[in-house]
């Protein structure tokens, strides 16, 4: 029977769909791909050369992925541990983390801008280490450097991380949130021709698909803010256990 809990890992896999999308990601994904592969443009486009790329891209776009979840599943764990360390003030965690998600959220949709949070943390690797090692570190390295536009969202599951009732209810999050932000990315790979025939209509509404995740963010700001989420959970367990 599905859980309550279950609306809060469906919101980490989307916050993980919502950074995949983001201007600072999405643009870059041929790049990427190209990059961890070693498999250029042209050959990746072309059909006379699926058949000898097809392990390449499986194999070394599923090690990048595990390298940035590896990360962002520890930073996850972090969180929560923390969070259960420090139980008895989780409710003023939640309030602040609240307030703090709502700043973020206005700073996405542009209507304010905070200069700290312009700044570039991406970190960039001249050169790719060899072979599948290589793809995995990359990874870490893409988790370890995000740049401000992932970090408001990432910075909400963390919090919410944080104030999980169990350990293992705040790994799980981040585990959907890294699902979320890796499986387009594996299926991207995958279908590189049908991700650049996609990646020029959602371009055209990336100004909107902005906007929209800031909104997100300053709803679920209020609801760490004011507490909803439990009266929530309340109301959804009545509905599933009646």
């Amino acid at each position: 029977m599905k859980q309550p809990q279950d609306v809060s890992f469906l919101l980490a896999f989307t916050a993980g769909l919502l950074s995949f999308v983001s201007p600072c990601v999405l643009p870059l994904i041929p790049s990427y791909i190209t990059y961890i592969t070693g498999i250029s443009f042209k050959e990746l486009t072309e059909a006379s050369s699926r058949a000898k790329v097809r392990w390449a891209t499986i194999s070394h776009s599923f090690l990048f992925v595990m390298g940035f979840s590896t990360i962002f599943i520890f930073m996850g764990a972090s969180a929560c541990y923390l969070g259960q360390v420090v139980a008895e003030y989780q409710r003023w965690i939640m309030r602040i983390g609240g307030i703090l998600v709502i700043i973020l959220g206005i700073h996405f949709t542009g209507l304010i801008n905070i200069p700290f949070l312009q700044m570039e943390r991406r970190l960039e690797l001249r050169q790719k280490p060899v072979g599948y090692l290589g793809s995995f570190l990359v990874g870490i390295v893409f988790a370890a450097g995000w740049t401000p536009c992932i970090g408001p969202i990432l910075s909400t599951i963390l919090i919410s991380a944080s104030v999980s009732k169990t350990f293992t209810r705040g790994v799980i999050l981040l585990i959907c949130y890294s699902l979320g932000l890796g499986v387009p990315f594996f299926l991207s790979s995958l279908a590189f021709n049908l991700f650049l025939s996609a990646f020029e209509v959602i371009k055209r509404y990336m100004r909107v698909i902005t906007i929209i995740s800031g909104l997100l963010l300053i709803g679920i700001g209020l609801l760490l803010l004011t507490d909803t989420f439990r009266a929530i959970n309340s109301y959804l367990n009545l509905l599933v256990n009646p």
